[in-house]
């Protein structure tokens, strides 16, 4: 080759090598490709100005190999190019189709980002705005305009007591609830009584009062939780337990979203739980379901609500540390249980009693109703006028009822316009108009008199611890033949009272030495009440006597006992309310069974009690000169 080819050859070779250099370039970049060939030890080959050792340097660059260390003949260098040119080739054409591809992937990413930020937007702009609509959105406003408007204080508020000085007619109660609850150590409490009599009143504020003494455990926050036993209902399979609390599944019963997404159960805390610190009140316990009741009992000794659910797992990391702990170690329920109702204690469960300290209310007596009348007036800012307190009370013994009547009487008041003239004066005309309308009738019918009568005594009975007069009266007749009489009793009066006749007939006979089968004999109840028990015994055998015998007997006294067929006066129950209803119909005198004088009240006003033993205690006290007993 001449010097001119092989200058050429040169010259060609340096555009080459200089063309892919450039390719290189656009490749890494100016700066990469410089740092690169510093690693591969060729940055001085590349400023070298012999070709065989640029060459070199490219072959480094593109096989990314400082190993390759053999130099190039002219001839060498032309196949190697073509070789680096094909290479160079494939990464452009890879590098064409990964930049098409990110290209690609960064549009579908900005469409991507575009959504998100439209959905973000959209999420915020709901949140804010959240789920209302026009509609929804006036009917807020209307409930806004609903909470705004509001009428005076009910008068059963207004009127109730607010203090225990002002409860009427129970202080042995009351002294009994506080020394129970206000204590370092507070008992659960049955109270029993009557309705209206203030049993709820009572326990609202004795925790008010134990929250004052410093030795009670309860705090200025202690709740009171208020519920109706005849309101509870609760599901066996405890899907739900308003009392104690229940477990919704995240399937069936509708956890919160976030937790049924997850399956996990969410446990629903109970009003025990809530009265946790302080008084559980429920009224008419009574009427509560017995199964319910005694779950209730087993709160009552652990102090804690245990929760289960075959959809609980303790392994799983999904679940919320305050359902683990419900679910392990249950909820706390430490409270004080006070539990009212109308019912005997012989039909509230002995479990239930066996855990609970009682305390009995007393009816209420006409003064007492007459006392939360004038006391109610002055709430009101009205003046009774003379007989008014004391109307009231001839119609009822409940002291709810008896507010009511002035309520109502208050309102007549104003409507007939008596509060133009100054202070609203209500009358007795008023409280007759309420009565009348309301067709009301005397709480108390049968009334002792200071007279005597033949055949008639006044005896005692008892109804949900409101204690009643009983009228029981006797004729006799001689019999058309002598040892044919018959007896004849009203059978609504019950079985019990006809055996109490029955009783009453062989003591007859035992006493006075005479056949009862020579008369025609009738005993009667007035009303037709039914008698729950054999209280009226020794009442018959006195009406049978004064008929038989004409001899009258005194109309202010009343009497109450079992009669035994040898003479004997048994003990009865419901001795404390049948004083106070004997109280309520102006008896003076009553006569009970001795061996009741244990559980009965140490003094009523107005009333003497007079034990009798045997049933000839009673008649030489009303037959004091004329006692018919045979020798």
């Amino acid at each position: 080759m001449d010097t001119k080819q092989s200058r050429n050859h040169d010259l060609s070779l340096e555009r080459h090598v200089a063309a892919l250099m450039t390719i290189l370039a656009e490749v890494h970049g100016e700066d990469q490709l410089v740092l690169k060939a510093g690693k591969l030890d060729s940055l001085e080959l590349l400023q070298s100005e012999k070709i065989e050792d640029r060459i070199l340097a490219l072959e480094r660059l593109v096989h990314d190999d400082p190993t390759i260390v053999d130099q190039r003949t002219p001839e060498e260098a032309v196949q190697v190019l073509e070789e680096l040119e094909d290479y160079l080739a494939d990464l452009l054409a890879k590098r064409t189709v990964e930049e098409e591809l990110e290209q690609k992937v960064s549009a579908k990413m900005q469409e991507r980002h575009l959504d998100y930020i439209k959905e973000l937007r959209m999420q915020v702009l709901k949140e804010e705005a959240g789920p209302d609509n026009a509609q929804t959105l006036k009917k807020y406003a209307e409930l806004e305009m609903l909470e705004k408007r509001s009428l005076s204080k009910g008068t059963a508020e207004l009127m109730r007591p607010q203090r225990l000085e002002e409860v009427v007619g129970q202080d042995e109660a009351v002294k009994s609830l506080l020394t129970k609850l206000s204590s370092p150590f507070p008992q659960h409490v049955l109270l029993y009584g009557p309705p209206g009599v203030g049993k709820t009143t009572v326990a609202r504020l004795a925790l008010q009062y134990a929250k004052e003494k410093e030795y009670t455990p309860f705090s200025q926050d202690a709740p009171f939780v208020e519920v109706d036993g005849t309101t509870l209902r609760w599901d066996p399979r405890e899907v739900t337990n308003p009392l104690l609390g229940s477990v919704h599944d995240p399937i069936y019963q509708g956890a919160k979203r976030d937790l049924a997404d997850g399956a996990v159960p969410e446990p629903k805390l109970g009003l025990v739980t809530e009265a946790h610190g302080g008084v559980l009140f429920i009224d008419e316990i009574g009427e509560m379901d017995p199964v319910l009741q005694n779950k209730l009992l087993k709160v009552l000794e652990d102090k804690r609500v245990i929760f289960e659910s075959s959809y609980y797992d303790p392994h799983d990391p999904q679940i919320p540390k305050y359902i683990h702990q419900l679910f392990t170690k249950g909820a706390p329920a430490d409270f004080v249980l006070i539990a009212a109702t109308t019912r005997d204690p012989s039909e509230i469960s002995p479990a239930l009693r066996s855990r609970c300290a009682e305390v009995f209310f007393n009816p209420l007596t006409p003064q007492d109703i007459v006392e939360i009348v004038r006391s109610a007036a002055g709430r009101l800012g009205a003046r009774l006028a003379p007989g008014v307190a004391e109307l009231a009370a001839e119609y009822t013994i409940e002291g709810r009822r008896a507010t009511r009547l002035l309520a109502d009487a208050f309102g007549v008041a104003l409507y007939r316009g008596a509060a133009e003239h100054g202070q609203l004066e209500i009358t007795v005309a008023d409280m007759q108009e309420v009565i009348q309308t309301a067709r009301l009738s005397s709480y108390a019918p049968t009334k002792a008199s200071p007279t005597k009568e033949v055949g008639r005594i006044l005896g005692l009975g008892v109804s949900g611890y409101v204690g009643s007069v009983l009228e029981i009266e006797a004729v006799a007749f001689p019999s058309r033949e002598p040892g044919k009489g018959q007896v004849r009793f009203n059978d609504t009066a019950g079985s019990m009272a006809k055996d109490s006749v029955f009783n009453a007939a062989s003591v007859f006979r035992a006493l006075t030495g005479e056949e009862l089968s020579n008369f025609d004999l009738h005993v009667n109840v007035v009303g037709g009440g039914s008698i729950d028990g054999p209280s009226a015994g020794v009442a018959i055998l006195a009406a049978i006597i004064s008929a038989v015998k004409d001899l009258p007997i005194p109309q202010d006294i009343a009497v109450t006992g079992e009669i035994s067929l040898r003479g004997r006066v048994k003990p009865v129950g419901g001795l404390h309310a049948k004083i106070y209803g004997a109280k309520q119909g102006g008896v003076k005198r009553v006569f009970v069974p001795k061996e009741n004088l244990d559980n009965l009240p140490t003094s009523v006003e107005g009333v003497e009690i007079i034990p009798i033993e045997h049933v000839l205690d009673f008649l030489r006290q009303i037959f004091p000169q004329d006692l018919p007993v045979a020798n």
